[in-house]
């Protein structure tokens, strides 16, 4: 138990700088390149035993991806009128 409870609090202290991280990705760049960058990123931390990669680019991915994934889902919501299915009663 002693090793699981230092990871958990290993990543409660990263979570900080990761935020600020994604932040800064979602400040600078454009939302497309956002997109393929963290693709990238998922692709490289498959080869995380290489090296330069490591499986951190797994998470840190999948959270650039979540920012785009994000926006889309709140342009699409606020196209069709509010946070319902946006069909009409029958």
């Amino acid at each position: 138990m002693p090793l699981i409870r230092s990871l958990k609090d290993g990543w409660q202290r990263q979570k900080p700088r990761l935020r600020r991280l994604l932040a800064q990705v979602n400040r600078r760049v454009p939302p497309g390149l956002r997109l393929v960058l963290g693709l990238l990123l998922i692709a490289g931390g498959i080869f995380g035993f290489l090296p330069v990669l490591g499986f951190w680019m797994v998470p840190l991915g999948a959270g650039v991806v979540w920012l785009d994934l994000r926006a889309l889902r709140k342009a699409r919501r606020s196209e069709s009128g509010g946070k319902g299915s946006g069909g009409s009663p029958s």
